[in-house]
C-alpha cells in the first residue's frame, strides 16, 4: 500500500527518469538547502585551490530531500566522475574491491542508504576512506596473508536516511556531515516552477503554489505532483492549467491542502472515532489502519507529528485538537490538552 501512495517521499520507479530530467547540475540551480550549499561553495573552492580530492561527505535526511542530487552537483563542481551504488548492492567484499580499484584520483563515489552496509564490509572501507588503502587476505588458514593495494584519493559521498544506524568508527570517518532539511513552501514552489519549464509546461505563481502547499515540503513529492496536475489538465482542461485546473486535480487524487493523503486521515480518524481519540498503543493503531507496526512509525507518523496532529505520549498515540479541527469533528467533551 505504502509504495502505491501518491505523496510517499520515497522513490518509485517512474521518478527515475523524471529525476535524472528535473535533477539541478550546480549549486547555483539548487534550490533551497542555502546553509549547505554556502559550506560545500567553501569546500569545493578550498579542494580546488590546493588541488586536493574532496574530504568525505556524509549526507543525511529524509527521502526526497536531494541528496543524491547534491552528490551529482558535488561531482560536477569539481569536475570529477561519479560511481553511484548503494549499500545493500555490495553484498562481498570483491564487491567494493571491484569498485574502489576502478576509482581514478578525484572520482566520487557515492554510496546511497549507507545504513544498510553490511559490517564486514564496513571494515574493508575503513583503511580505504583513511589510508587510501586497500587490505586483501589472499588464502585461508595459516598460509593466509594480507596484500595491501595503494587507492588513488577519493572522495566518498554517503547517503542515509537514518543517521542512528550508522556505526560510530564509519560516522566518524567522514570530514563532512550535512543535515537535509525540509523545504520552505517558498522554495518549493519555486522548485515547481522550475521543473514545469524543463518540461515544457506553462505554470504561474498561484498554481504551482497550490501543488506546493500539497507536497509535504518534499521536492520529489512535488515534482510527483505536478507530472498528475499536468496529465489532468490535458485531459480534461484542454492543456489549460490555472489554480482551479490544479485544485481540481490534487482533489481528485485525495491530496488535501496540507498534503495528507487517504491513508493519513484513516490513521487519525481511527484514533478518533475508535479509541476516543487516544491514548492508543502503536500496535493497536496499526491493527485498526492494517499497517505494519514499522511502516506506521517511520513513514506515516513523522509529518503527522510535524503538522501537529499527533502526539505520541508514555501511554501510547493521541489525536491533537489541530488534527479534529482539520477533518472538522467535533471535540470530545474536556479539554484535548488532558491527555498530554
Amino acid at each position: 500500500m505504502t509504495n502505491n501512495r501518491l505523496i510517499t517521499s520515497r522513490e518509485k520507479p517512474e521518478d527515475k527518469v523524471l529525476d535524472q530530467t528535473l535533477r539541478p547540475h550546480s549549486l547555483d540551480d539548487f534550490i533551497g538547502q542555502n546553509k549547505i550549499k554556502q559550506n560545500l561553495e567553501i569546500l569545493i573552492q578550498a579542494a580546488k585551490n590546493r588541488r586536493e580530492a574532496l574530504d568525505h561527505i556524509l549526507i543525511y535526511g529524509s527521502p526526497g530531500l536531494g541528496k543524491t542530487s547534491l552528490a551529482h552537483i558535488i561531482a560536477h563542481e569539481i569536475g570529477s566522475n561519479i560511481k553511484i551504488t548503494s549499500g545493500p548492492a555490495i553484498e562481498r567484499a570483491g564487491d567494493l574491491a571491484a569498485i574502489l580499484t576502478n576509482m581514478e584520483q578525484g572520482d566520487v563515489l557515492f554510496i546511497d542508504e549507507l545504513h544498510r552496509l553490511n559490517r564486514t564490509i564496513e571494515e574493508i572501507l575503513y583503511p580505504a576512506m583513511e589510508d587510501y588503502a586497500l587490505d586483501i587476505v589472499i588464502g585461508k588458514g595459516p598460509s593466509a596473508r594480507t596484500l595491501r593495494l595503494d587507492l588513488p584519493h577519493f572522495t566518498l559521498i554517503g547517503a542515509t536516511t537514518r543517521l542512528s544506524l550508522l556505526s560510530s568508527p564509519l560516522r566518524n570517518r567522514f570530514g563532512s556531515t550535512y543535515r537535509v532539511d525540509y523545504y520552505t513552501e517558498e522554495e518549493i514552489k519555486n522548485i515547481i516552477l522550475r521543473s514545469a519549464k524543463i518540461l515544457g509546461v506553462k505554470f504561474d505563481h498561484d498554481s504551482a503554489l497550490e501543488i506546493a502547499k500539497r507536497s509535504r515540503k518534499t521536492p520529489r513529492v512535488a515534482n510527483r505532483l505536478l507530472k498528475r496536475v499536468r496529465d489532468y489538465a490535458q485531459v480534461k482542461a484542454d492543456g489549460n492549467i490555472n489554480q482551479k485546473t490544479c485544485v481540481q486535480a490534487l482533489e481528485m487524487l485525495e491530496v488535501d491542502e496540507l498534503g495528507l493523503d487517504e491513508i493519513d486521515r484513516r490513521i487519525l480518524t481511527a484514533i478518533i472515532e475508535k479509541f476516543s481519540g487516544g491514548p492508543v498503543g502503536l500496535n493497536t493503531l496499526a491493527a485498526a489502519v492494517s499497517e505494519e507496526t514499522s511502516t506506521l512509525e517511520d513513514i506515516y507518523e513523522p509529518f503527522l507529528m510535524q503538522l501537529g496532529f499527533m502526539a505520541r505520549t508514555p501511554r501510547g498515540r493521541i489525536a491533537t485538537e489541530s488534527a479534529y479541527q482539520h477533518l472538522k469533528l467535533a471535540l470530545p467533551s474536556g479539554t484535548i490538552k488532558k491527555m498530554f
